[in-house]
């Protein structure tokens, strides 16, 4: 055991919480996956399971090899990274497919390959990782709105515009993790201010436009409406099948549950080994294995607040809550959704949903916590800029 130990480093709880979410996914994503069998299988979810054991062996092989990586590595990287992201989102806009006539433009397909891949989940963790660096190097310096309009939010829009015509909520969830991070970061008041009303204003005029020009691209507005109208009134209607689905599932959980493999809903539920897989989760395992999850996204917050509260440079403190904070978001929004306190937004469980694309950005993102964690870092200076084929160099 000792020698396991003494190759992996830093936070020894994010490890153990990591673990424990992997291994426990598999009952779960098991047995919800046996309505995908049916539907587009022979009725075996072996192979289901298979693919998942296979994205987290590769999602943990992530961790691992970022874990090793200096985490001021990152800083520079960033800068290389943004724009290929846009590149990359720009392809998976072209690309795209629709679903009766909404946008779903969010994978890409892996050329040689044939993997399914999400550029939006990737641009979440460089775009967080691009702001904490910005912010890192104008740390106690005074700075004017319009210096930062073209190093900070000239990326931060455009790749949120990219993002936006297909998946909304995730657009939303990262310009609040942005706003929150800036926030934290001692950015000015009065210029963020000035961001939220041009994100509203932004999001009004596309609305607008999409409403009143609607062959002009697809896209997911009355998606969107209709989710939130869905959300605010109390009757019920076919669009509410999936949530009233999920109110059974976890209904019929009460506190101890049915027992592993023995939930009814993930028969009638869509998505139930990925949107809905909380609500599976409390059908098989009850009040108590629902709790015990959500202890454990908690435990994960207290420990990335210990160690961005621990790290010694201001990059190390603002990569930890820009890349761990919508970890967080994520898992309590998935669970809100079950049980109706939030629309429907299509979130997955992190590092417990069936889906390579979540598992591996997640084990990315928590990779580069563990990496500040156990201070894996060159000697530079906070205020000085990297030139990134430095840093690459450097990393070679």
């Amino acid at each position: 055991m000792k020698n396991i130990f003494q190759y992996i480093q830093g936070d020894r709880a994010i490890w153990g919480i990591a673990g424990l979410l992997a291994l426990f996914s598999f009952l779960p994503v098991y047995s919800a996956s046996s309505n995908l069998a049916y539907l587009y299988g022979d009725g075996s979810t072996l192979p289901y399971l298979l693919r998942h054991f296979a994205h987290l062996v590769l999602g943990i092989a992530i961790l691992y090899g970022v874990h090793k990586i200096p985490y001021n590595y990152f800083r520079g990287l960033s800068i290389i990274a943004v724009p290929v992201i846009i590149l990359l989102l720009i392809i998976t806009m072209a690309e795209g497919t629709t679903i009766e006539g909404a946008n779903a433009s969010r994978w890409i397909r892996v050329p040689f390959v044939g993997v399914t891949f999400q550029t939006s989940t990737l641009a979440g963790v460089v775009l967080m990782t691009y702001v904490a660096r910005y912010l890192s190097r104008i740390k106690d310096k005074t700075v004017t709105f319009k210096e930062t309009i073209l190093p900070l939010w000239v990326p931060v829009f455009v790749v949120l515009a990219l993002i936006l015509p297909a998946n909304f909520s995730t657009t939303a969830i990262f310009f609040v993790m942005i706003v929150m991070l800036v926030f934290i970061g001692g950015y000015p008041l009065r210029y963020l201010g000035i961001i939220l009303g041009a994100g509203l204003i932004f999001l009004t005029l596309f609305v607008i436009s999409a409403k009143a020009f609607p062959g002009v691209f697809p896209n997911r507005v009355d998606t969107w409406i209709s989710r939130v109208e869905n959300f605010s009134d109390n009757k019920d209607t076919e669009a509410d099948y999936q949530i009233e689905k999920a109110k059974i599932a976890i209904a019929s959980g009460g506190v101890t549950g049915l027992g592993p493999g023995k939930s009814v809903q993930k028969n009638f539920l869509p998505q139930s080994s990925s949107d809905f897989i909380y609500a599976i989760i409390v059908e098989e395992f009850g009040l108590i294995g629902g709790l015990f999850l959500m202890v454990l996204y908690l435990f994960l917050l207290f420990r990335i607040v210990v160690v961005a509260h621990k790290s010694t440079s201001v990059f190390g403190k603002l990569l930890v809550i820009g890349v761990g904070m919508p970890i967080i978001f994520r898992a309590l929004i998935n669970m809100a959704v079950a049980v109706e306190l939030f629309p429907v937004t299509g979130q997955n469980l992190p590092l417990i949903s069936s889906g390579g694309t979540s598992i591996w950005m997640t084990c990315l993102a928590l990779g580069m916590i563990l990496s500040v964690s156990a201070k894996r870092e060159v000697p530079v200076k906070e205020e000085k800029e990297e030139n990134p084929l430095d840093i690459l160099s450097e990393a070679i």
